[in-house]
């Protein structure tokens, strides 16, 4: 004997067709889901660019004043005056470089704000649309069952 296993494909097949499901706002979630992903995804690779090009600036810069400091002094004095020089030319240099970066994560900051609100707004028009269009369907549902009776 040989058992018979029972085929779900119909049984999942009715049971599916009981749960409608908009594809079509799912579709749109989707476009929107990727959309803010794209944007955001643009938003940190044009930052990370640009601290990139200014932190090898600020290497270059470096390099360019310990050019200085490194050639031979005639005076020992000369060599403290030279230290001296460019500790002083690289805090300036820092604190040049270190408000760079902090307007570029502003920048960074205020576009994802901006991005999340739009998003939001966004998705809540898709909510919103998907919720009147589910409303439709179930009052006609419970109007057709009801006439059924």
């Amino acid at each position: 004997m040989a058992a018979k296993t029972q085929d779900f494909t119909a049984v999942m097949k009715d049971m599916m067709g009981a749960f409608p499901v908009d594809t079509k706002a799912v579709e749109d979630a989707f476009k929107t889901q990727t959309s803010l992903t794209e944007k955001l995804s643009a938003v940190s690779i044009d930052a990370a660019q640009k601290s990139t090009e200014l932190s090898a600036k600020w290497a270059q810069d470096t390099l360019a004043k310990m050019t200085d400091l490194s050639k031979a002094k005639t005076e020992p004095a000369d060599y403290a005056k030279s230290m001296t020089d460019f500790a002083s030319a690289s805090a300036e240099a820092a604190a040049e470089h270190m408000a760079a970066f902090a307007e570029i994560a502003k920048k960074v900051q205020t576009d994802t704000l901006e991005l999340m609100m739009a998003a939001g707004k966004d998705m809540g028009e898709d909510m919103s649309a998907a919720a009147k269009k589910a409303t439709t369907e179930m009052t006609a549902a419970a109007k057709k069952a009801t006439a059924a009776k």
